[in-house]
């Protein structure tokens, strides 16, 4: 084994390489893992994009009003809409990202390896770089998902149209612009989800080694062994720095993104949003949601990577040693 590789596989300590998975279980039992999680937080979105396409004379002002008046309105049904446009792209997203990520992170560790930089930092480039790659690659399939699902949680509010369900609201939309009324957004999209998924990956990859650090030990030394308690405490608080780094960010092109998606079809350019959310909350208008993002990122990312980490482990080929 030259160099590289035993540095490479120092960092296996903690992580599982993508060359020692069962892909097919991996696939399978992530499908499953990932789509519960989706259910138990799809409702956090529902409410943050409420706040971030409401108008200025709405009297839902705050996550708390939004919940309630979902649940006046339509029950508990309410706080699921678009759902299930949702959990039918998920997953061949989610297989596009997760693949994405792991290859390209392998390729990553070993392009910085010659820069002999600290622990953390390669960790922090060489995840980051996997996140806006694998972002990148799963944003064809996750931006007509993306903008269906707004449109259906939306409706009937502030103004917005109704619809019944995703097929009606993608008739709709290429009946109007063509296939790319299904993309209204995707530069923003992907300038808003490449960094946001950069900046949680360098995060989470940096955070997890800093932690260690001050816990007094070296998760690149080859004679680390954590407890599988050591290795969830730390995988979730890197989880919350990520998500909190990211949400705080990368809030404000994800409100513009949202509104662009949603209120496109009213002649509103990337511009005139802007515009009217300085007009009608000054430079604070940006920052709309911020409480559901962080806390769904946050809960998300801690969710998704103690799931996803738990996941490579239940995958791993017994011959990875």
């Amino acid at each position: 084994m030259d160099a590289n590789s035993s540095r490479f596989q120092s960092f296996g300590q903690t992580e599982i390489n993508w060359d020692k998975l069962d892909k097919a279980k991996f696939y399978g039992i992530g499908a499953g893992l990932f789509t519960g999680i989706t259910v138990a937080l799809y409702p956090v979105s529902v409410v943050k994009t409420r706040m971030q396409v409401a108008v200025k004379d709405s009297a839902e002002k705050n996550a708390a009003s939004v919940v309630k008046g979902l649940l006046k309105n339509d029950g508990v049904p309410g706080l699921y809409r678009g759902f299930g446009t949702v959990i039918t792209g998920a997953i061949p997203a989610r297989i596009i990202f997760l693949t994405a990520l792991e290859t390209t992170k392998v390729g990553a560790f070993k392009m910085v390896e010659p820069f002999k930089l600290s622990e953390p930092s390669q960790a922090a480039i060489a995840n980051g770089l996997a996140g806006m790659t694998a972002s990148l690659f799963s944003q064809a399939v996750f931006v007509p998902i993306d903008v269906i699902s707004q449109k259906l949680m939306v409706q009937g509010y502030s103004g917005n149209a109704r619809y019944n369900g995703g097929l009606d609201v993608a008739r709709k939309l290429i009946k109007s612009d063509g296939i790319r009324g299904l993309y209204k957004g995707f530069g923003l999209s992907v300038i808003t989800y490449s960094p946001s998924s950069a900046v949680w990956w360098a995060s989470y990859g940096a955070s997890q080694r800093i932690i260690w650090r001050f816990l007094g030990q070296n998760s690149a030394s080859e004679s680390f062994a954590p407890s599988h308690t050591q290795l969830i405490s730390v995988q979730a608080g890197g989880g919350i720095i990520a998500g909190a780094t990211a949400s705080c960010i990368t809030t404000p092109l994800d409100t513009i993104k949202t509104r662009l998606q949603v209120m496109g079809d009213k002649g509103k350019t990337a511009r005139q949003i802007v515009e009217s959310l300085i007009a009608e909350d000054g430079w604070k208008g940006f920052y709309r949601g911020l409480g559901p993002r962080f806390f769904s990122m946050s809960a998300w990312g801690t969710s998704m990577i103690l799931a996803y980490e738990y996941l490579k482990r239940l995958c791993a080929n017994d011959e990875q040693s």
